[in-house]
């Protein structure tokens, strides 16, 4: 009778320590050390245009950095307010790859120079057999007054040329930006805060709706990226023209 006591205390203390196990609360692994020092870094944002892109990770130096999959239209770090990416400067080894072993995507590494302090965004674009990046510098300034700040990006896909874009912002019935061939980055420029416009891109220097974003309203003293990516020649599905926001800062 004692024997069979002490059993069944004993698979009590090993049930009850199974659920205290199952119930502790453990944090998510890490893929790259967390910092919050940015004086002696670079800041990265890495933004996904490339068409029929997906389960794509980013590596740098051979040490992945990102933790969810990446698909057409992502940006790495997501989140809405986020700042970017802390990454050592100098002379950094970048690789991008779906890790699915019967991908038809190119394995893209590329080698970036960064500047300790500076902000960078790489736009990834063209196709998944044929890769392409362009870096370009975030200048983040912070306003002194209720606006935000506005760029445009032009990381549409097509096998033949096509016509440089105009962006129209409906409700305030202005160009915010003219003339953007494929693969320009403008500058930034103010627009109103707490300001819900409808952008569309239309072919230059007419009225042909390429893409429209409803709802773009952004808050005050933030920087925001406008996005027109896709294929060109197609207009509905997953690989479709359409445009598309994040935030910078």
């Amino acid at each position: 009778m004692q024997l069979r006591n002490n059993r069944f205390l004993f698979v009590q203390i090993v049930t009850m320590l199974v659920l205290l196990i199952s119930c502790t609360k453990q944090e998510a692994k890490l893929v790259a050390n967390q910092q919050t020092d940015f004086s002696n870094s670079s800041i990265v944002q890495v933004y996904l245009a490339t068409v029929n892109a997906s389960r794509n990770y980013i590596y740098v130096d051979a040490a992945q950095v990102t933790g969810g999959l990446m698909s057409s239209g992502s940006v790495f770090p997501s989140g809405g307010a986020t700042i970017g990416a802390n990454i050592q400067p100098g002379l950094r080894a970048f690789l991008i790859r779906d890790t699915l072993s019967t991908t038809t995507q190119v394995p893209f590494t590329f080698a970036q120079n960064m500047q300790v302090g500076n902000r960078y965004t790489i736009f990834i674009y063209d196709t998944i057999t044929a890769p392409k990046q362009k870096t370009v510098q975030t200048d983040i300034i912070i306003p002194a007054d209720t606006t935000a700040r506005l760029r445009f990006a032009n990381f549409v896909h097509s096998k033949n040329a096509v016509p440089a874009v105009d962006i129209f912002a409906k409700r305030r019935n202005i160009n915010l930006f003219t003339n953007v061939a494929v693969t320009d980055v403008t500058s930034f420029i103010p627009v109103p805060s707490s300001f819900n416009d409808t952008i569309i891109v239309r072919e230059a220097g007419t009225t042909n709706q390429l893409a429209v974003l409803n709802g773009l309203n952004p808050t005050q003293k933030r920087s925001y990226t406008v996005v027109f990516r896709g294929s060109y020649a197609i207009t509905s599905g997953t690989n479709a023209r359409t445009v598309s926001s994040f935030t910078n800062y």
